[in-house]
């Protein structure tokens, strides 16, 4: 039979992926689930880590007080991951700390009052307890929004064409997250990108026991891998006599997490105190649980895609983003330094895994409930440097932003309005948030500057 030629060859539109090992409500067997889990909870520490490790010092806290949020923020993404999967969405995602919140969060940071505190470490309660009052005030955007089912209204003007550039942003959106972060320490960064990429897609032919063990567990074996190759350049001095950024981006004993980590130690409301109230720094997160409502939003599109789940109703997201307020008010109450969020670069790992199982998904929460109690081994895993996660996410955060690509399937792309539509929408979700980027970083303040602290 002749070879069917180029243009006679069709990929009619498919509305869930092909390929999938396991949708949604289907289960691998309870070993591989727990192992899978314990996969998406190791990829969940790299955020977890990096917002408190960046933010605590800025507040005068100590390495000690760097553990405790650590441990906190996990704790309360097992809660929320877990309230999600069951009240929510009930899809396959973990719910994770935003990078969204951290522009108002230095903000409050940088407040005079705050900062003429001289005592550090009373320095660092008060800015928490003002973190902690603002993500209270600032959750009732998402409670009211989707327990109204205002955000189902919303939603239903949601089509395909305008979901390619929300959830495709969602990924390229962490450009900076990804190489930038990689290029501190090649020696690591290159290693374990190459690594992931072989495992998942070159070597996910192999099987034992008819598990395509290499392509399944991609992630934890490489990043075992590679974090022995680190310990071992670490031990034998090779970053000694290096400057202290690299070593801090490299070694594997810089982190000081087990050393000041507790055995045992369980995360309660109002730890920190009773949090303050301010109408500044509450406008400021307002603002920043906007942005965290459209993030999730098309990570909630992408991770069905993945999960081979059917496109979830108006209602449901609505339903999922009221839960999702009710974790930024827990993450108020127990003060995790953050709001919550959609874990991107877990949904793009439902992509990698080619598992969509919503109970390797309440697994992981355990892990985080189970290792955030128990601090030192919490801590163990906490203490893999961040370049290996970077190079992670340069796979991760491009599944997702594909799976938004994906959706151009459903359109027009021969209308000349849809191409410009996505264009346009593409370039300016990339160009004016770097717009601020630089703005910020040479003004030291945003381009609306006026003396309302809350808008500047």
């Amino acid at each position: 039979m002749a070879e069917p030629k180029p243009e006679e060859i069709s990929h009619p539109p498919m509305d869930q992926l092909q390929g999938l090992e396991y949708c949604i409500d289907s289960n691998p067997s309870w070993g591989e689930a727990i192992a899978l889990g314990f996969q998406h909870y190791i990829l969940a520490l790299g955020t977890a880590v990096m917002i408190p490790s960046f933010l605590v010092p800025l507040m005068g806290g100590t390495d000690d007080d760097k553990v405790r949020v650590v441990q906190t923020l996990l704790f309360v993404e097992g809660i929320n991951t877990l309230l999600q999967t069951l009240f929510g969405t009930r899809l396959p995602t973990v719910i994770g700390g935003s990078y969204a919140f951290m522009v108002p969060i230095i903000s409050i940071i940088h407040d005079t009052t705050l900062l003429s505190i001289e005592d550090n470490h009373m320095r660092f309660l008060y800015t928490m307890r003002a973190v902690q009052g603002a993500l209270i005030v600032a959750s009732s955007i998402q409670i009211i929004l989707g327990y109204s089912q205002m955000w189902a209204i919303c939603t239903r003007f949601f089509s395909p064409l305008g979901m390619i550039p929300v959830i495709a942003l969602v990924g390229f959106g962490l450009f900076d997250r990804g190489f930038p972060v990689v290029g501190r320490c090649i020696e690591i960064g290159i290693p374990m990108l190459i690594l992931f990429i072989a495992f998942s897609q070159y070597l996910k032919n192999f099987h034992t026991k008819q598990l395509p063990i290499l392509e399944r567990f991609a992630l934890i074996i490489s990043i075992t891998v590679i974090w022995a190759y680190a310990h071992l350049l670490t031990a034998s001095g090779a970053y000694k006599h290096r400057p202290e950024l690299t070593q801090l981006n490299c070694r594997t004993d810089k982190a000081n997490l087990i050393s000041s980590a507790p055995w045992i130690k369980i995360p309660y409301p109002l730890q920190w105190g009773a949090p303050t109230f301010d109408a500044g720094h509450a406008f400021g997160m307002m603002a920043a649980v906007l942005v965290s409502l459209i993030e999730s939003t098309g990570s909630y599109k992408a991770a069905a895609r993945l999960a081979s789940a059917t496109p979830p109703p108006a209602h449901i997201l609505s339903r999922g983003i009221g839960w999702q307020g009710i974790g930024i008010l827990l993450d108020g109450l127990f003060g995790t330094l953050t709001g919550s969020t959609v874990s991107v670069e877990n949904v793009g790992l439902l992509g990698s895994t080619r598992v969509g199982s919503r109970r390797v998904i309440q697994i992981s929460a355990g892990f985080m409930i189970f290792f955030s109690i128990l601090g030192k081994f919490g801590a163990l895993f906490a203490s893999i440097p961040f370049t290996i996660f970077a190079a992670v996410y340069c796979v991760l955060f491009g599944i997702v932003a594909s799976v938004g690509l994906s959706f151009m399937q459903f359109t027009n792309m021969n209308s000349m309005r849809n191409l410009f539509i996505i264009g346009v929408a593409m370039f300016l979700g990339l160009s004016v948030p770097e717009y601020y980027r630089e703005y910020t970083a040479k003004a030291l303040h945003g381009p609306a500057h006026t003396r309302a602290v809350w808008v500047s």
